[in-house]
């Protein structure tokens, strides 16, 4: 057959209405610009007469016996022959006679190209198409995240239509079974610093009639939320963990002193409630030092050049040093607190008073112990492994 450049790719599960306009698009496509292609359904286990229809079109079918979206393309780009893989869902929402703007883009080096069917990266939704909660909120506030917290140049992250080079699909070494497959390749590219761009597409009203749409609002919308944060434990662990660290050092700026504003006295209470705050915020920031080390020791995300001098920076013995510098201040806060109540004949004590050596002295000691046993742990996460 000859060097194969493009495989479009189709995931399927009982998509009889639609699925065979899809792929006589495609391959009327194909054929029309000159590209040496073909077209792959990934059939998902269709109770229907998907596989028949899809075939005659012209397509081939490959079974898929693991369910879900992500399986269903995993093993579809498996199979694909083509250098360029394309991919998009048989329901005749996508246009694939836009197929060719896609291979444009990848022969000009892109590795992933992105669908975008909304107006702000130049799409068009028609009529019907797309929920208004999907296209003015959903849509358009993941987006942003995705800018935000991974570099991703999208305005359109939940676009099902894109194309990419099947090299830079292995790179990935994608891990999601489900819907989430289409939000981790994005993810994984941008973090990678991946050439991406953004194609504009029209997305059209779902085709099919014997059964609704797979999609579920709330419920893909939270995992959508959930993925994001478990692929930035800055967000989810260290800024929250800083914040409140940040919130415990104003707690004890004014208790130490025993500042009073407009009536209210900051006493020993409120140092009690800053330390809760910085125990739980170094805490977290802990949690994302220790997330973002297994992730990239077990391939889930590359490498933060940042990250990496940091890493290597802030050494076993430098965080043995700092957490026994402050078990020992810790201690000797404590041990002045003693003293004091020595003195006294172990007798009662000036709470207030005592507490400003009692409450730092615990908190300290507390931190540095965590430091001693996280520095350890962090040293055993960034081991090498053959």
């Amino acid at each position: 057959m000859g060097e194969i450049e493009l495989t479009v790719v189709m995931p399927c599960l009982d998509e009889a209405d639609t699925v065979e306009i899809c792929v006589e698009k495609a391959v009327r496509a194909i054929r029309e610009s000159g590209i040496a292609g073909e077209v792959l359904v990934a059939d998902n286990g269709s109770k229907d007469a998907s596989r028949e229809l899809a075939a005659r079109a012209g397509a081939r079918v490959v079974p898929i016996q693991a369910r879900g979206y992500g399986n269903a393309l995993m093993g579809g780009i498996a199979a694909a022959r083509g250098r360029f893989i394309i991919m998009g869902d048989a329901d005749d929402s996508y246009d694939f006679l836009e197929v060719p703007k896609f291979v444009a883009k990848l022969r000009e080096g892109y590795e992933l190209v992105q669908g975008c069917r909304l107006p702000a990266g130049g799409g068009r939704v028609m009529p019907g198409a797309m929920p208004p909660s999907h296209r003015w909120l959903g849509n358009p506030m993941f987006s942003a995240l995705a800018r935000l917290w991974f570099g991703a140049p999208v305005h359109d992250v939940y676009c099902g239509l894109r194309g990419f080079t099947k090299t830079h699909y292995e790179r990935l070494d994608q891990r999601c079974t489900g819907m989430e497959f289409a939000t981790e390749m994005i993810i994984k590219s941008s973090l990678g610093k991946a050439r991406i761009c953004e194609v504009p597409i029209t997305l059209h009203p779902d085709g099919r009639k014997t059964h609704a749409p797979h999609l579920r609002t709330i419920r893909d919308g939270w995992r959508t939320l959930r993925f994001f944060l478990m692929y930035s434990p800055r967000w989810l662990f260290f800024v929250p963990g800083l914040l409140l660290f940040l919130v415990g050092l104003v707690a004890y700026g004014l208790a130490m002193p025993a500042v009073t504003f407009r009536g209210a006295t900051f006493d020993a209470h409120t140092l009690l409630f800053g330390s809760v705050f910085m125990l739980c915020g170094y805490q977290a920031m802990l949690f994302s030092v220790f997330t973002k080390v297994f992730a990239v020791r077990a391939g889930l995300m590359p490498e933060d050049e940042r990250f990496v001098r940091v890493f290597r920076s802030l050494t076993l013995e430098k965080g043995l040093v700092l957490g026994l510098v402050a078990l020992v201040v810790g201690a000797g806060l404590l041990g002045t607190a003693v003293l004091k109540w020595q003195s006294v004949g172990y007798g009662k004590l000036d709470y207030p008073e005592t507490m400003r050596w009692v409450i730092p002295g615990a908190t300290l000691t507390a931190l540095g112990f965590q430091t001693v046993l996280s520095s350890f742990f962090i040293s055993i996460l960034g081991m090498g492994r053959r």
